[in-house]
């Protein structure tokens, strides 16, 4: 009777365990959609043509959000209800990928949006550093840490952070600012499921 009760605890165990992997998107039923989120948002990844993810974002405290990712990475245009922003690339945006370690690129852009003209371009410079994991909640990714620098015209810096981009999910699941300074911060998704279908 022992061995019987161990033997289906076990057997539930490992069902249990089971059930939670295949909750795991991966690099084929990313294809589907899926759904990250963390304190305060919810943000729903969909493929869209020409290379483009569609990415849905809710906020527990704004107005809700769209945005247009090139391969999940780079963002072509945003809109809300604090108004809608393009950056039309000048170089091709496929060139870049698939990305590998140690890779580097600058890519410029115009900066189009409903509340003023642009003020010139802008470029966008991607340094693939190298490889890490990230974990969302019980689910573990393969990400590169890819280094991003957006700078103006006179080649003020725009904006810096390291993103931590998963090439299966074609998503970035966290944003590393300060880099190797003491104030050094990660900011990131904690859990993933599929989309709803």
């Amino acid at each position: 009777m022992k061995t019987l009760t161990t033997g289906m605890a076990f057997a539930m165990l490992t069902f249990a365990g089971a059930a939670q992997a295949s909750d795991c998107v991966d690099a084929k039923s990313a294809k589907a959609g899926f759904v990250l989120e963390k304190a305060g948002i919810s943000s729903e990844f969909r493929p869209a043509p020409g290379g483009m993810v569609a990415v849905a974002n809710k906020y527990q405290s704004d107005s809700p959000q769209t945005q247009y990712l090139y391969a999940g990475l780079i963002e072509v245009f945003r809109d809300s209800d604090t108004g809608r922003l393009s950056m039309i690339p000048l170089g091709d945006l496929k060139k870049l990928f698939p990305l590998k370690a140690g890779a580097k690129s600058k890519t410029e852009f115009v900066r189009l949006s409903s509340k003023k003209a642009p003020q010139g371009t802008e470029t966008l410079a991607l340094t693939v550093k190298g490889k890490d994991t990230y974990r969302l909640g019980d689910c573990k990714y393969n990400v590169l840490v890819v280094g991003e620098t957006i700078t103006g015209e006179s080649g003020n810096v725009i904006d810096t952070f390291t993103a931590l981009y998963s090439p299966d999910l074609q998503a970035v699941l966290a944003r590393r600012y300060d880099e190797g300074t003491s104030a050094q911060s990660e900011v990131g998704f904690e859990r993933i499921k599929p989309l709803a279908q």
